[in-house]
């Protein structure tokens, strides 16, 4: 069963009882996964090309080159200059991103001990980083120009962060023990 389903049928009820929700339009749900790989300002395009193929092999749909808004000289980075690449999952689509991310990439990290619960921003929403993007299986070694990390965004519809924190755990993210 994916996870999308799961979380309809059986999730979004036992969260509702653990929060103690009246309604259960107030369940808090995944709104949307942002994945972004930033390469900085690189004089190689191959870079930035290898990390919108490892992307779309990671996301299942294209990236968008993001690109400086304004200039940087200590950096030499000129407005516009392509500096990364992310991409928006909402709806299925997120929901599986984030059944490989918790149940596949993150238990393979080495010396792995749980994701941080101090990356809430207060309004719900949970960021993390990876350090390289060879933790994925979609991604092969031979596709990588270079090793590069990324951030990934979880924004839900929850108001606080204990909200979004029992959201996240019935998903099944791997918090670290206190």
């Amino acid at each position: 069963m994916v996870l999308y389903e799961r979380y309809r049928a059986e999730l979004a009820p036992k969260i509702q009882e653990e929060l103690g929700l009246a309604n259960a339009m107030q369940v808090p749900r995944v709104e949307k996964v942002v994945l972004n790989m930033g390469v900085g300002k690189e004089d190689d395009p191959k870079v930035l090309e290898a990390a919108l193929k490892n992307l779309r092999a990671l996301a299942g749909q294209q990236p968008v080159i993001a690109r400086a808004k304004r200039s940087v000289s200590d950096f030499r980075i000129r407005q516009g200059d392509p500096i990364g690449c992310k991409v928006t999952l909402r709806g299925v689509r997120a929901y599986e991103f984030l059944n490989r991310l918790f149940n596949v990439v993150l238990p393979g990290i080495r010396d792995f001990k749980g994701v941080s619960r101090d990356s809430f921003d207060g309004r719900g929403n949970y960021s993390m980083g990876l350090p390289e993007q060879l933790v994925f299986p979609e991604v092969t070694y031979d596709d990588v120009v270079r090793t590069q990390g990324m951030d990934i965004t979880i924004c839900t519809t929850a108001g606080t962060d204990r909200e979004a924190e029992v959201l996240l755990r019935n998903l099944g993210c791997p918090f670290r023990e206190s």
